[in-house]
């Protein structure tokens, strides 16, 4: 979830171990996955992001268990699923990095995540607007195909546009990433704005299919239950709007 210094599964450690109790929900790859990288408190008296360390737990370690899978709205492709840990057994040989530093190494990598998502948003966008230009040219209505219909050709204008605009921030972004500038600003920016564009961009197109955009034989029907989540996982929009608005002067 958004609040990542809440998180409650813990590891006490015991000789050559670790003894990790506690349960994770919403896990991308969940029963797919051989092993997950998973956050923990290790010193539990510590307060906030402190005292959390990142451990490698295998699959068929004992007391790792895959309890769920849960049933999402789209994504149906990748399963998401639920995790317990009861009294389960973690060499101390799998901790990554050092103990007490996973909230710093977690928070290094966020930068890279959020970026992530928005390029998969930007393609998202040019993947619908071309799919949707061919509908349009093809779509006979009133005798003309909907590609002749001056409303629909201004909000392709425009959904085209956004894409554009999309497009070039992203690639700037890529660019100072990886030289290694400190983009966290722009990312949350992108994020945010990106996946909220293309969930507006393809409910946009979607209303130019008609009834045949609700039905799940045209694949807009399962782009428009896909791209729900993107302004969810990987920090929402409310979030991404917070850490903005800590950055610059208001």
């Amino acid at each position: 979830g958004s609040d990542l210094q809440a998180i409650r599964t813990i590891a006490v450690k015991k000789g050559d171990k670790y003894i990790v109790n506690g349960s994770k929900t919403f896990i991308s790859n969940g029963f797919l996955n051989d092993l997950v990288i998973t956050a923990v408190k290790t010193d539990t008296q510590a307060k906030g992001w402190q005292g959390m360390s990142l451990l490698v737990i295998e699959d068929g370690t004992p007391g790792y268990k895959k309890a769920r899978k849960l049933e999402k709205i789209g994504l149906h492709s990748q399963d998401t699923a639920e995790l317990v840990f009861e009294d389960c057994e973690v060499p101390v040989s799998n901790l990554l990095g050092k103990e007490g530093q996973g909230f710093i190494y977690l928070m290094e990598k966020l930068q890279q995540e959020r970026l992530v998502c928005a390029v998969g948003a930007v393609a998202g966008m040019w993947g619908v607007l071309e799919m949707t230009k061919k509908y349009l040219n093809e779509r006979v209505a009133f005798g003309r195909t909907l590609s002749k219909f001056q409303h629909i050709r201004f909000k392709m204008a425009e959904m085209y546009t956004e894409a554009e605009l999309a497009q070039t921030f992203i690639d700037r972004l890529i660019e100072e990433h990886l030289q290694k500038h400190d983009v966290v600003t722009e990312t949350c920016m992108a994020k945010y704005w990106t996946t909220e564009t293309l969930k507006h961009i393809v409910d946009d197109c979607l209303q130019f299919y008609g009834g045949y955009g609700y039905m799940e034989e045209y694949p807009i029907a399962r782009m428009y239950r896909d791209c729900r989540v993107n302004t969810i996982y990987a920090g929402t929009t409310e979030i991404m709007k917070e850490l903005i608005s800590r950055r610059i002067p208001i």
